[in-house]
This record gives C-alpha cells, sequence and structure tokens, in this order.
C-alpha cells in the first residue's frame, strides 16, 4: 500500500488525489482543510515520492499502485483529482478499471497525457539532464522550479516563495529516493497499451481538465487533446497560473472539485 492519508465525512463517494511529480502528497496542503471539511479524501504519495520509499522489485507500475491501495482501503470507487504526471495517473486508473472513478479532475495534464514535445518541455529535460549528470541536485531542482513553478513566461519572483521552497524540497525528496534505483526499476515498469491518449474515447464519466495559462506549451496542447478526444470533458483556464493551480489558488481550486 502507498502512503497516504485519509480525512473527512464518511458516506458519499470519496475523493482521490494524486499529486504531481515534482511533488507529493504535501502539494495539497493549501486546499486538504477545505475539502476534507466536507467529504471523505484520502491523498497518497506515489512510489518513489515522499513516504512511499520502497523500491519496487518486479513489474510494476504506478496505476497498479494506486488500485492496490484502493483495494487496501476497501474504497470501490472514487472522485480523482491528478495534477501533471498525476492527471495520467487518474486516467490510467480509469481506463484500467472504469468502474473505479467516478469522475476526474486534470489538472496541468503530464506524464502519460503528454503528446507534444515543444522547445519549452525540451529545454526543460536538457536542463534538469546537465545537472543531474554533473551530480548538482541542487541545480536539478532549480530547473524544476523555474519550468514548471514559475513557469516559461515568469521570473522566480512571481510566485510566493513559500510555495517555491515547498515544491523544492519535495522535489529535492524525489531525488533523494530514486537516485540509487537501478535501471531495471525503470525498465520493468508497465506502460498501459494502447497508451492513453490512444483511448480517451473511453472514458464516459464527467471530466474537467485545467490549465494554466503561463504553464509550459506542451501541457496546454495535452490539455486541448484531452478535451477533444473525451466527450464528457469541459475546460477551464486560468490565465495568471502555471503549472501548480491548487498551489496558486487554493480557494478557487477546492471550489471546483466535485463534492462526492
Amino acid at each position: 500500500m502507498l502512503a497516504h492519508e485519509r480525512s473527512g465525512p464518511v458516506g458519499r463517494t470519496p475523493l482521490l488525489l494524486i499529486h504531481a511529480g515534482i511533488a507529493d502528497r504535501r502539494m495539497w496542503d493549501p486546499v486538504w482543510p477545505a475539502l476534507t471539511a466536507v467529504q471523505d479524501v484520502v491523498r497518497l504519495d506515489l512510489r518513489g515520492y515522499g513516504e512511499s520509499t520502497a523500491q519496487p522489485v518486479g513489474p510494476w507500475s504506478p496505476r497498479a499502485d494506486v488500485l492496490a491501495t484502493l483495494d487496501s482501503l476497501g474504497i470501490g470507487r472514487v472522485h480523482v483529482v491528478g495534477c501533471s504526471f498525476g492527471a495520467g495517473v487518474a486516467v490510467e486508473v480509469a481506463l484500467e478499471r472504469p468502474e473505479a472513478v467516478a469522475s476526474l479532475v486534470l489538472v496541468a495534464p503530464g506524464g502519460a497525457l503528454l503528446t507534444e514535445r515543444t522547445d519549452e518541455l525540451v529545454a526543460f529535460f536538457e536542463a534538469e539532464g546537465n545537472a543531474l549528470e554533473a551530480g548538482d541536485l541542487d541545480a536539478a531542482v532549480e530547473a524544476n522550479l523555474r519550468a514548471w513553478v514559475d513557469g516559461p513566461r515568469r521570473g522566480p519572483d512571481a510566485v510566493p516563495a513559500s510555495v517555491r521552497d515547498k515544491v523544492g524540497a519535495m522535489q529535492r525528496r524525489v531525488f533523494d529516493i530514486t537516485g540509487g534505483w537501478p535501471d531495471e526499476v525503470w525498465s520493468a515498469e508497465e506502460d498501459l497499451s494502447p497508451a492513453a491518449p490512444y483511448r480517451y474515447g473511453e472514458i464516459m464519466v464527467p471530466t474537467l481538465v485545467l490549465s494554466g495559462g503561463l504553464d509550459i506549451e506542451s501541457i496546454r496542447q495535452a490539455g486541448e487533446h484531452l478535451v477533444a478526444g473525451v466527450q464528457t470533458a469541459s475546460a477551464v483556464v486560468w490565465d495568471e497560473v502555471a503549472h501548480l493551480p491548487s498551489m496558486e489558488r487554493p480557494q478557487d481550486f477546492a471550489a471546483l472539485v466535485p463534492a462526492g
């Protein structure tokens, strides 16, 4: 079972929060009190993040880990909110076990949902990769902060320092956990086949796609593809935020989430 927290009144369909790839379950701290005041909410750390530190043995996948955690908690159906990499996991969970997902909120969709490698995305991968190759984890963290927290069209002073510091700590945690994992771990990760972007027509639950106007173009394109491919999807764009709307506008974000 993945490390997780569960809080809030039971009785209605629970809400599951799946974090971004630059974060862990702590990214939901700004919205956690508002959400758990009115509904049953689970937030978890995907494997390799936060407190989910166990290195996998044999075939594995984030979606399988999430489904196993829901099974262990006795939860048969959830509303799912996923951000970035977590949005990709959320869609894969919905495709793998459609009956388990009541609705989707897909925020800054990335991970398995990316279909285009724009110049901005390539520049980020190069910056992070060069820093990691040089063994400079501080520079690798900063590359992530500049790309995802600031966004390519803002400076580092545009976002509250508390947000940057928190994301930086979560991203550094990921590097610390997974930096020593052998290549065999990653080669054993089982991709969904066919890949999620080729199966959007199978998704039939209410789906909200939230994008930030200041995010990397690849992410915004992924959101457009989702809205075009999922018959039940609708779109919301917040022009003044980047990749983490729930951390930049927590009150507004909490109001978007389905309440059971």
